[in-house]
């Protein structure tokens, strides 16, 4: 019998010290859930503009543009601007109602490699605004970066919190991941710009819907080339030869602030795009 009595008591203590253990862990929070968590409740007054049930769509796209060539844009870039407009979605990736030459320049900025202060110090010498879609690590690291787009009249671009694919998160993921970003902007530089660019270039009918009801405009591009790989850069002259064998009337041009070889073109790029009668444009001036 005391055999018995001390192995149940043996049972139980191990059981009680599991409990313990397992009580005393905590998981490791995501980036993403913290920052989920801290912005859903702030934005109540938009987000009941946006139905939970899903506006169109869930089939995946990957926007693509075609490389224009003797300054005329793409089929592929007209026929996703014919998308856009006759679907009624507030997104545009090429200007088509301009009469005259103008090309709209747009940075993407997932994260900070060295050269975004470059890239400021041309365009203010050479007077361009551009837009720069950040992601909200960028904003939260570089702090004094963000300021000066703001300062110099740059837009500030929302790419959302986490850089997920908006064509495989859900409608309140879609909200979360923009309005987060919005408010961070809104609490932190008191800033706010509707431009809105998806992370990867993938969406779907509900996601295009869902960022208009927010009452962004989606920004997307007909000119464009694989810049982003560091691994992969190719020189100065292979930036500026590339880019401007593709211009054309209305190109939303892409670069990612990442690359030095694009940091090292640019002034050229501006320069030669001018020469040939090119008039850069704010994304302000682009009325959908």
């Amino acid at each position: 019998m005391n055999k018995l009595i001390k192995i149940m008591c043996a049972v139980l203590s191990l059981s009680l010290l599991c409990s313990c253990t397992q009580e005393g862990k905590s998981e490791p929070k995501s980036y993403e859930t913290e920052t989920r968590t801290e912005t859903t409740t702030d934005y109540e007054d938009i987000e009941t503009t946006v139905s939970p049930e899903p506006m169109g769509t869930a089939d995946k796209k990957s926007h693509s543009y075609g490389v224009a060539k003797n300054g005329v844009a793409h089929d592929i870039s007209k026929n996703a601007q014919k998308y856009f407009e006759s679907n009624n979605f507030k997104a545009f990736c090429l200007d088509t109602k301009s009469q005259k030459k103008v090309l709209y320049l747009t940075f993407d900025c997932g994260y900070e490699n060295g050269y975004t202060s470059k890239i400021l110090d041309v365009l203010k010498e050479k007077n361009v605004n551009a837009a720069f879609f950040c992601t909200l690590p960028q904003v939260k690291e570089n702090p004094d970066l963000i300021k000066r787009m703001i300062d110099e009249g740059h837009i500030v671009g929302n790419h959302s919190v986490t850089h997920p694919s908006f064509a495989e998160i859900s409608t309140e993921q879609i909200k979360e991941e923009i309005l987060g970003m919005d408010k961070y902007l809104r609490d932190n530089f008191n800033y706010s710009e509707p431009y809105f660019r998806f992370p990867k270039g993938e969406y779907n009918e509900n996601a295009l819907n869902t960022v208009g009801k927010l009452g962004y405009t989606s920004v997307f591009w007909s000119l464009a080339y694989a810049d982003w790989d560091l691994n992969n850069q190719k020189g100065e002259q292979f930036a500026y030869d590339t880019v401007i064998s593709r211009l054309h009337p209305g190109a939303v041009i892409l670069l990612h602030s990442v690359s030095p070889d694009n940091a090292n073109a640019l002034s050229r790029i501006i320069d030669t795009a001018r020469e040939n009668g090119y008039e850069f444009c704010s994304l302000r001036d682009y009325k959908i």
